[in-house]
């Protein structure tokens, strides 16, 4: 899946469309939460931050539509470097406000979600590919995440990172070589 929005809707939606920002936004979302997903991880076994992150990016993104000018690239490096922008906001302000926070009222209904096993097994493996993902240099992270988990192209993820999409398959290819020696049985352990 790569992010292939229209010129045109672009065009409509910068000089305030309001049908076309909800189209434009409807396009983008999908993306941007695999994005923040992949760059931000789990915490405390949910995606709510990364989910909240992409939501700032998709305001992000409307509030500079204004500003956007066609510069012969595509629209997806315009929204993923915003999105590089809040990711890197959200993960500074994680550090620094990592202290525990109160929860809310015990829910009125059953939850039907997973349960504690299956969101231990789902966590653990989270942050095992969490941890292997930082264990690569900042370029190849951000070209696998954008390739892998956004389902960008070559030729996109070359104009966001600025290199050539055939430099970016080469830095793909060896990032997930990479992965793979990193990794050898750690993620193929069978849950107790």
């Amino acid at each position: 899946m790569t992010l292939s929005v229209s010129p045109e809707l672009v065009r409509r939606a910068v000089h305030g469309d309001r049908a076309a920002m909800a189209e434009l936004l409807t396009d983008v979302r999908p993306g941007l939460v695999r994005y923040c997903r992949g760059r931000l991880g789990r915490v405390g076994g949910a995606y709510t931050t990364a989910d909240d992150v992409a939501q700032e990016v998709c305001l992000a993104v409307l509030r500079a539509l204004p500003r956007y000018q066609e510069q012969g690239v595509p629209f997806a490096a315009f929204v993923y470097r915003i999105a590089a922008r809040k990711v890197a906001d959200a993960q500074r302000a994680a550090i620094r406000d990592s202290a525990v926070t109160p929860t809310d009222a015990p829910p009125e209904q059953p939850d039907g979600a997973p349960g504690p096993e299956a969101r231990a097994v789902s966590t653990d493996l989270a942050r095992r590919l969490s941890a292997l993902l930082n264990r690569l240099p900042d370029g190849q992270r951000e070209i696998v995440l954008l390739r892998v988990a956004v389902g960008l192209s070559a030729e996109e993820v070359g104009t966001i990172v600025g290199m050539s999409a055939a430099a970016v398959r080469m830095a793909q290819s060896r990032a997930l070589a990479r992965l793979r020696n990193l990794a050898g049985d750690a993620l193929n352990e069978v849950a107790a």
